[in-house]
């Protein structure tokens, strides 16, 4: 589907919508349900298309995170988490209880988001970060798809500041910090 995106008018109002509005809108068919987007704070942010190292990258931590990870957690794979009722987020892979069904995920119950970033990185260490920090998600790892730099941020803080960021080397090793059992290097996926 070939979709119009446009820039805001800084300074002007723009119509905001809320989570059930979209949700209407896919079903009447106003917006394809194949659409990659984002809703932040009742904006549509159209998400860039991936390419070949995110793919790669993306399907190598889906199998290390499914072989790792514990019984009592769910692996969400570009799950929609909604964050509030003007708010979500389809994060490349999320780790949360696995009591807890897709549609009912929380920024609270996420212990690790990933996203997986090549055009995108500006967006992802940006305002996605303090939209995930400010909503509680526990961890978020943004990947540089070229480099696979990683640059992980934890202790999430209400004000959408992170208390910790560390660039992490594409050969160091790296753990979620609630399942350090899990521990992979970025230049080892394939």
């Amino acid at each position: 589907m070939n979709v119009i995106a446009t820039r805001a008018a800084e300074g002007l109002p723009r119509r905001s919508f809320t989570v059930a509005e979209i949700r209407r809108m896919v079903e009447a068919g106003i917006i394809a349900e194949d659409e990659n987007f984002e809703l932040i704070e009742g904006e549509l942010v159209p998400m860039s298309a991936k390419g070949n190292q995110h793919e790669v990258i993306k399907a190598a931590l889906n199998r290390v995170l499914a072989r790792g990870a514990p019984d009592h957690f769910r692996l969400g794979v570009e799950t929609s988490v909604y964050l509030d009722e003007r708010t979500f987020v389809e994060p490349d892979l999320c780790l949360y209880p696995h009591r807890t069904m897709p549609e009912d995920v929380k920024g609270t119950d996420v212990i690790l988001a990933i996203e997986v970033s090549g055009s995108s990185l500006g967006y992802d260490r940006g305002l996605k970060a303090r939209v995930l920090a400010k909503h509680g998600v526990q961890e978020l790892w943004v990947i540089e798809a070229e480099t696979r730099v990683t640059w992980v941020h934890r202790s999430p803080q209400p004000d959408g500041n992170w208390g910790i960021i560390e660039r992490v080397a594409a050969d160091a090793a790296l753990s979620p910090a609630a399942l350090p059992e899990i521990s992979v290097r970025m230049s080892d996926l394939d």
